[in-house]
């Protein structure tokens, strides 16, 4: 998916443009996500059990005895550190953004466009947005052909709401010739302003030409998105299940469907599809509302989990899961004011669907419609059409005629 020539180590990191477009807005990990250099190029910093079919682990070993062997040659290392951010999104553990990091860090003082790519997907991980838009900027300036930075500078524009720079982004991956992620990209665009329809047209032709499963599964997942963002909910769930039919590890898969399934009151199926998941924290928190639903008395032990873990993060100063704090706060806690101004302050960051949604909740919870305006503006500036955000919406109004009329 990326240029071959640093994206040609393993099936999960050619697939890397695609993640780009998926990843971006749900970083599901939140224990340990504070980045952890090791002291020296020794350290062990990870093991493995080696079993008999564990492809994982043995690419793992193949890998690191790669660096080692080559402790001064970048490649080994980007090979590597693509592979530990594959693993981030396949697992939702953060634990990997971190050694993908010290990985890259190595080679600070020669950084070549593969390297600025590993960065600058680093660095998106942790909402560090400027920061890694420069070092697409600075990749695509020693590579102009490289297709993966414009598919990363176009996410961060969606995530961003601007659209007019990621529909750029879409029409110079057109210029490549790479029109599996130019569909994506394409698709996403037409989805976030008012086109729904033709998003899902778009995606359906980008799906007929993906060439493997990743590229299945990313187009699978996001057409499933868009047929229940339309309210369409039988076709919304065939398209999540011939995703997972894939048979691929997919955090954002897992959250997207699951997220469906809680939409649709059956949070019996959840926890069967997250009961051995809880070492992801985002995937843990919708295994801890389906348990709450559904009155489990693990639902407490989870619920006091989840807290342990949002606390860890604040001590580190991690602010990168404030949306899911906030739906922690608003579904789990019932403290809709906490939950509404950690949504508030997650959508000043970004502006995807999701971010939307939580703020609308937390703000029709709480009864403070004025606290949605910028949403709501969205809403109105995009044209964004999914059904439920507007239902949300629209249950806004009578408490903003209460709040004029000198309600709250």
């Amino acid at each position: 998916m990326f240029n071959m020539h640093f994206l040609k180590t393993t099936r999960r990191a050619a697939a890397s443009g695609m993640c780009a477009m998926l990843t971006l807005g749900l970083n599901t990990g939140l224990a340990q996500a504070a980045p952890r250099t090791p002291a020296q190029d020794t350290e062990v910093i990870e093991r493995l059990q080696l079993r008999p079919g564990d492809a994982t682990a043995r690419e793992l070993s193949a890998l690191r005895a790669a660096v080692a062997s080559q402790p001064n040659n970048p490649e080994p290392a980007v090979a590597l550190a693509q592979r530990y951010f594959a693993l981030a999104a396949e697992r939702g553990d953060p634990r990997y953004v971190g050694y993908a990091d010290a990985l890259v860090n190595r080679f600070a003082a020669q950084m070549n466009a593969p390297l600025l790519m590993v960065r600058g997907m680093v660095r998106q991980y942790r909402h560090g947005f400027a920061e890694a838009l420069t070092d697409f900027d600075a990749a695509l300036k020693l590579d102009a052909d490289l297709a993966g930075a414009h598919a990363w500078r176009g996410a961060i524009y969606l995530v961003q709401a601007n659209y007019s720079a990621a529909a750029q982004e879409c029409a110079a991956l057109q210029r490549l010739q790479r029109p599996v992620l130019q569909g994506g990209c394409a698709g996403l665009t037409q989805a976030y302003t008012g086109q729904l329809g033709t998003a899902y047209k778009t995606l359906q032709l980008a799906l007929a030409g993906a060439n493997d499963d990743d590229q299945r599964l990313w187009l699978q997942t996001r057409l499933g998105e868009v047929a229940g963002w339309q309210g369409q909910t039988t076709l919304a769930e065939q398209h999540f299940r011939q995703a997972l039919a894939l048979g691929v590890d997919d955090g954002y898969l897992l959250a997207a469907w699951t997220d469906f399934l809680l939409d649709a009151g059956r949070p019996e199926q959840v926890i069967q599809q997250l009961a051995k998941w809880e070492s992801n924290d985002g995937l843990l928190l919708r295994l801890a509302e389906a348990e709450t639903l559904l009155k489990l008395p693990a639902a407490a032990a989870h619920t006091q989990t989840l807290a342990d873990r949002f606390a860890a993060a604040k001590l580190r100063g991690d602010t990168t899961h404030q949306a899911e704090e906030a739906r922690f706060y608003l579904r789990l806690r019932k403290d809709a004011k906490e939950a509404l101004r950690l949504a508030t302050e997650n959508y000043a960051v970004q502006k995807e669907p999701r971010d939307a949604r939580i703020v609308l909740e937390s703000a029709l919870a709480d009864r403070n419609p004025t606290a949605a305006a910028a949403v709501l503006e969205w809403l109105r500036t995009s044209g964004f059409e999914g059904t439920a955000l507007r239902a949300l919406a629209q249950q806004l109004q009578p408490q903003q005629t209460s709040t004029a009329g000198g309600g709250k």
